[in-house]
């Protein structure tokens, strides 16, 4: 491992602050140390000495914008796989996904949206959990599911649906029996399943894009907004309230709440869900 480029407190402000203001991700007090260990083999990879040479690369010139991609890809942890937190996608399955599809039986269209999927297997779980709930009903229906997420780089890998083993490591064997193929040691999502979710690049910061893609009947935003202030939650939760169904489910991460946070929705009283609604 490469020595690590000391970054003073005036420099860990900088650039806490440039990466706040491109993608509302907070870096608290404490967490220096985290941006000095990842950065460091970037650093040494362009050839600079300190961090007042990398923050003068990162905010001015030609390259700025694929430098943030670059850092951002290496200063936030992609952590997550298919199935993840059972209990609450159990829920879904089990009683919010059969609401919904009675809800809009006369339409036959369900929109759904995974924000921050990260690689995709979130969007592509609830893909494969709408496939074996409408089973042949399937082709009656007008099924949108949408994976955004500020790095190109994991939704490369998402639109590819090729994984290594610890992307299935909650799923069960009959389950990547039935929806995936191994090769080697990846395994590769079969083409139905992802043929019913497509991917775009957002950034949850930017509440005007995200209006484009029009309203949903569920919103998945699990395990993000712990890197958020509040300010940035408070815009986070009106965006998704603003694109949300009335009738709609918002899902939020087990270990976030909206508790104290001005926010316009109500608790759904489903065990393990972390699930609300429009109140």
């Amino acid at each position: 491992m490469p020595a690590t480029i000391n970054m003073s407190e005036t420099q860990f402000n900088k650039l806490r602050k440039v990466i706040y203001e491109r993608s509302g991700i907070h870096f608290q007090d404490t967490k220096k140390y985290v941006l000095e260990s990842r950065l460091t083999r970037r650093l040494e990879e362009l050839n600079f000495e300190t961090y007042d040479q990398y923050l003068m690369y990162l905010t001015t010139g030609p390259y700025q914008t694929d430098e943030f991609q670059e850092m951002f890809n290496r200063i936030t942890i992609n952590e997550t796989s298919f199935f993840r937190n059972e209990p609450q996608l159990q829920t879904f399955e089990e009683r919010v996904l059969p609401e919904l599809l009675e809800a809009r039986k006369a339409t036959k269209t369900l929109r759904i949206w995974s924000a921050a999927c990260s690689s995709g297997e979130e969007p592509y779980t609830l893909a494969i959990q709408i496939y074996r709930s409408l089973g042949v009903r399937l082709s009656d229906w007008r099924i949108e599911i949408l994976g955004t997420d500020i790095s190109e780089k994991v939704l490369d890998i998402a639109r590819s649906g090729r994984y290594h083993h610890y992307a299935v490591r909650s799923t069960s064997p009959a389950i990547v029996s039935r929806y995936f193929k191994q090769d080697d040691r990846h395994y590769q999502l079969d083409p139905e399943i992802m043929s019913m979710v497509h991917f775009e690049k957002l950034n949850l910061k930017d509440t005007f894009a995200a209006r484009r893609f029009g309203t949903f009947d569920l919103i998945m935003c699990r395990n993000v907004m712990i890197y958020f202030d509040d300010d940035m939650k408070t815009n986070v939760i009106k965006t998704f309230h603003n694109q949300l169904a009335d009738d709609g489910t918002l899902y939020i991460g087990h270990s976030e709440t909206l508790r104290n946070l001005n926010t316009g929705f109500i608790q759904l009283d489903l065990p393990s869900a972390f699930a609300y609604r429009k109140a």
